[in-house]
């Protein structure tokens, strides 16, 4: 079952179960599909979709630090709620230690040597890791192994 068809499916689902809540974080997810599908008129398949939920993850991410500054802990909460519904979407997080393998490989693979190099490498990881890993503590990592 493709991603698209499961976000489907779950918006039915939450449909029939009166959530109104995560009916909305599923729509809003929705929605992104279908204007990325329409900008491009493209058909996007399942990478292509989950990296429009890690966008919109990240998004959520940024308005829950801001909320938390602002004080306004119910935006927070609010903006908490969709995250996990959007999380429930990405596969399996990768652990510390795969991290650090993969970016290793990848490193041997390029022959990267420096700092310069950062941006193949990244290119590399990012196609690896989409989606299971936190591509910002990724960057820091490979930018600290490159530069010592």
């Amino acid at each position: 079952m493709s991603l698209k068809t499961r976000i489907t499916d779950d918006m039915k689902a939450a449909m029939r179960a009166k959530q109104a809540p995560r009916l909305s974080a599923i729509r809003l997810l929705l929605a992104a599909i279908k204007q990325k599908e329409i900008d491009e008129r493209i058909e996007l398949d399942d990478a292509q979709a989950l990296a429009i939920v890690d966008k919109l993850l990240k998004q959520r991410r940024e308005s829950i630090a801001q909320y938390t500054q602002a004080g306004r802990e119910d935006l927070a909460a609010a903006e908490r709620f969709e995250a996990g519904v959007l999380e429930a979407y990405l596969p399996a997080q990768l652990s510390e230690a795969e991290v650090g393998d993969a970016i290793e490989a990848v490193i041997a693979e390029t022959g990267a040597a420096g700092p310069k190099e950062m941006g193949r490498v990244m290119g590399a990881l990012k196609a690896r890791l989409a989606g299971r890993a936190d591509m910002g503590a990724v960057s820091a990592r490979v930018k600290a192994r490159l530069a010592g």
